[in-house]
């Protein structure tokens, strides 16, 4: 018998992962999913309240960072789905993704949402990696 992949939970320590119950990412085998992630400090405000490109930016790293202790990278990034709150922005946003995705180019979305977890948030992403 084959024993099963082992899952691994990947925390950040973000103000909203143990009152959910979830985790930052979690990586089974050739694969890791990273969760909604947004730019939260501790009181679950953004960090970079109505500069979405900082929060994009700030949001990506974290998600970087959840990828690099799972043992993956930005490069085995498959899919993306970025939630705006104000899709008149949504430049400001691709922009981005696409100097840290362009030699990358996972599949990806890109949608406007009524709001996030808390009115300063102003984006959130979730990604998928694959290695191989």
């Amino acid at each position: 018998m084959i024993d099963p992949p082992t899952r691994r939970r990947i925390s950040s320590g973000g103000p909203y992962e143990a009152v959910a119950g979830y985790s930052r990412a979690i990586a089974v085998g050739d694969g890791c999913w990273v969760a909604g992630t947004t730019d939260a400090g501790p009181d679950g405000r953004s960090l970079h309240p109505g500069d979405l490109a900082r929060q994009t930016r700030a949001v990506l790293a974290i998600i970087e960072s959840a990828l690099a202790e799972a043992g993956f990278s930005l490069g085995d990034v498959v899919r993306t789905r970025m939630f705006v709150t104000d899709i008149s922005r949504a430049g400001e946003v691709t922009a981005i993704h696409g100097e840290v995705f362009g030699a990358v180019r996972p599949a990806a979305t890109l949608v406007e949402v009524s709001g996030l977890i808390d009115p300063s948030l102003l984006i959130e992403i979730e990604a998928e990696a694959r290695r191989g």
